[in-house]
Order: C-alpha cells, then structure tokens, then sequence
C-alpha cells in the first residue's frame, strides 16, 4: 500500500531514495516563505490601518486583516498535500445571500475566520523561523559538512579547510572523513525533516481542517437544506395536482359533456357512431387524469390529513384493507405525504407481487413520532432493493431524521415499518400544537 503522509513512509525501507524527504523540505520551507510573506503582509496592513483610522479610510483595511487567516489558512490546506495526501476541505459555510457584504457579515460571524486568523498569526511570528531552523539545521549543515573536500580543493587550496567555521582540517583523509560524516548526518537530517514536517503537518491540520462541531454544523445544514429540498417538492406536486384539477380536468369534463349533448342530438348513422367512440375514448381520457391526479398528491390528503388518505387508498386498494390508525389530528405536511406514498407502495406491492388474502394498516402518534405497519399474509420474499419501490421512499423518510424497515421472510408475512419524528400542527378541535 502507498503510504499517504510523510510519517507512513518514513519506516519503509526505500524512504531515502524516495520523494518523500523532497516532499518534507518543499513543505518546509515554502512555509518559511509564505510564514516571512505573511509576517510582512500583517505588520504592514496593522500599521497602515492604524495611521489612517484617525480619517476613518483605515478602518475598512483592520477589518480587511480580521480576514487575513481566510486566504492563509486556504494555502496551507493546499500545502499540507506534499506531507499528506488526504484532502483537508474548507471550513467556511456559503453566505445566506449573494453579494459582498452578505459573504462579509457571513464571514465575520463565523468561529472559523477567527480561529484562522490566529493561526495566521502564529504563523506568522512563530512557525516559519522554526520552519527556517529546522531546514537549516538538517539541511545546511549536513551539506557543508560533506563538501569539505571540496572547500579543502577550492578555498583552502590543499592545505586546509574549515568544517563549519568550527575547527580545521589539514589531512585529505580527514577531509574525506569529515565527507563521509556529512554524508550521514544528511541521511539522519533527511529523518529530521520527515519528522518536523510530520509534526507541522499535523498541526496545521488540527488548526485548519474543520473539527467534528464543524461537520455537526456542516451536517445539521445539510440536513435542513434536504429538508427545505422536500418541502419545496411537495408544494410544488400540490401545485401541478391543482393547476391539473383546475384546468386540464375541467376542460376535460365540459369536453366529455358536449360530446355528450353532440351524441344525443346527432341522428343514427356513422356521425352518431363516431361521436360515441370520441364520447367514451374522452371519458377514459378524463379517468386516466384522475388516477394521475390523484397520484401526485391526492386531495383528500391536503383537505382532511393521512388518517383520511389512507382510507381513501384501502377502499381503492385491488386486496382488501384493514385500517386501524389513531391520528386524532395533523402532522407536518411532508411527514403525511411521505407516511401516505409508503403506504400506497406497501399496497401496490401486495397486490401484484404478493399474493396476499388481507393487509393490515395500523399506526399512531407516540412520543414525539409517527407509527405505522403495513402487515400482509402473502408468500413473502420481497426485497426492498430489487426495484419495488421502496428504496427511493426510504430515501424520502430518511430525509426526514425517520427510519423505514422491511420483513419478509420466504413463506411470508410482510411488514413495512415506517418509523418519523414529529409534532402536531393541528389538533382535530381546530387549536394548533
């Protein structure tokens, strides 16, 4: 397995001829780059910002350095992929609305923005002088020890040279030696520096990555935002379901009725003939819309609540239907609406697949959560991933923090469990919730 950070190569026997110690020494020292860069950057922007807040154009410049950490923080995620490379994802939650000074109030709100910007901070007057240190020190050193031969040939025109400007050596064998030395601490410094950027990494990851409370935020947004997503899918059914109910079908209906009024006034003969025919193909025409009508959102659903819907669907249903269910108001319109596709699901499958003599609907409202069971005495078997439509629903009730469970032995029965977290919003008296 390829090692993914500095520290998992590190013990594997090919680390000195890989490119991983490269890796560690470009980290390094893009950091004390970018860390002097950044250290510039601060000081100059307090310092003007400061000068000119007496004339009030300075103010706009400190709030501009509050946003220092944002861009430093975004080049150091990228810069954590030489050591390792696991992505790092942002930490900042898009604005509530476009425009600069929703991204601005968004931005200045956020603990995040603070928290880099103290990184940026650190970074600034700490980590790139020991950055800077420690490639010297593993780096610089090792390499002027080894190329004392080469001084020895050059500066000290045979005779002698200086080892890190420490002590002399007069001897070519001990210039050689001296060679030889540096060429291991190199090796032990390539080590070092595995190690330092190890350690930076892992601490610029815990500064800049986002922590667990900011992917519980991250994931309570991405939560509502499903929610809002079915919200809005569910109004926007109601709407088609009405426009159609208003438009299509009335049209549908006056056209069923002319026909109608045409085919009692036409006398015998092939005209007659055809106007029946139009006659009832327009009045299939018009059943058929009902039944699509119908599927996308019922109204009786909308009008009188679920306890009414699923009524509506066991007295349609092609097997017959026990209902039991004590809903004694309303829920939430998308808790109702997912509660009734299922259970139209359940007994859609039990007629065409099942088999079954009976089904049986029950359910309540208990605890803050919404209960039903749609139990039938057919064969068994089903699988809920195998395209009966199920998969989709749960997908649907999982959106709504609800758990939806299928048992189906061979030989039968079948029990759907539909399982949703809610509240009333309206009581059967009229008084909300």
């Amino acid at each position: 397995m390829h090692p993914r950070t500095v520290w998992q190569a590190m013990p594997g026997p090919g680390f000195l001829l890989s490119a991983w110690p490269w890796r560690a020494v470009a980290y390094l020292t893009t950091g004390a780059v970018a860390g002097a860069v950044t250290l510039v950057g601060v000081v100059a922007a307090v310092a003007a910002g400061g000068l000119l807040a007496v004339v009030v154009v300075g103010l706009p410049l400190l709030v501009l350095t509050a946003l220092a950490g944002i861009p430093v923080a975004h080049l150091e995620r990228h810069r954590l992929r030489l050591v390792d490379r696991d992505p790092v994802p942002g930490r900042h939650r898009p604005p509530d609305a476009a425009g600069l000074w929703a991204w601005l109030t968004t931005r200045l709100r956020e603990r995040s923005t603070w928290q880099e910007l103290g990184y940026a901070l650190l970074f600034a007057f700490l980590l790139w002088p020991l950055d800077a240190l420690v490639v010297c020190a593993a780096l610089a050193v090792p390499l002027a020890t080894a190329a004392t031969p080469l001084l020895m040939a050059t500066v000290g025109d045979g005779e002698e040279a200086k080892v890190l400007k420490q002590w002399t050596v007069t001897t070519w064998p001990a210039a050689f030696g001296v060679a030889v030395l540096g060429l291991l601490l190199l090796a032990l410094g390539a080590y070092a520096l595995g190690l330092a950027a190890g350690a930076r990494a892992e601490f610029t990851r815990v500064l800049v990555a986002p922590r667990e409370g900011d992917l519980g935020d991250r994931v309570v947004e991405l939560t509502r935002s499903r929610v809002r997503l079915v919200d809005a899918f569910e109004t926007e059914r109601r709407r088609i379901e009405r426009d159609l109910h208003d438009g299509a079908q009335q049209r549908l209906v006056a056209l069923t009725m002319a026909l109608g009024l045409a085919r009692l006034d036409a006398p015998p003969g092939p005209l007659a003939d055809q106007l029946a025919k139009a006659h009832g193909e327009a009045g299939k025409a018009l059943e058929e819309l009902r039944e699509l009508i119908h599927g996308i959102h019922p109204k009786v659903l909308a009008d009188h609540g679920l306890q009414a819907a699923v009524d509506d669907a066991a007295d349609r249903s092609a097997v017959p239907v026990d209902v039991r269910l004590e809903l004694p108001g309303r829920l939430p319109q998308a808790v109702e609406a997912a509660a009734y596709f299922v259970v139209c699901e359940a007994l859609a499958n039990a007629a065409r697949h099942s088999g079954a003599d009976r089904v049986e609907v029950t359910g309540g409202h208990r605890d803050g959560r919404l209960f039903l069971d749609v139990r039938d005495d057919g064969r068994g078997g089903a699988d809920a991933g195998a395209g009966s439509g199920l998969t989709g629903l749960a997908d649907r009730v999982s959106v709504l923090d609800g758990r939806l469970s299928l048992s189906s032995p061979p030989g039968g029965p079948t029990l759907l469990r539909v399982e949703i977290p809610c509240e009333w919003t309206e009581h059967r008296t009229g008084r909300f919730a």
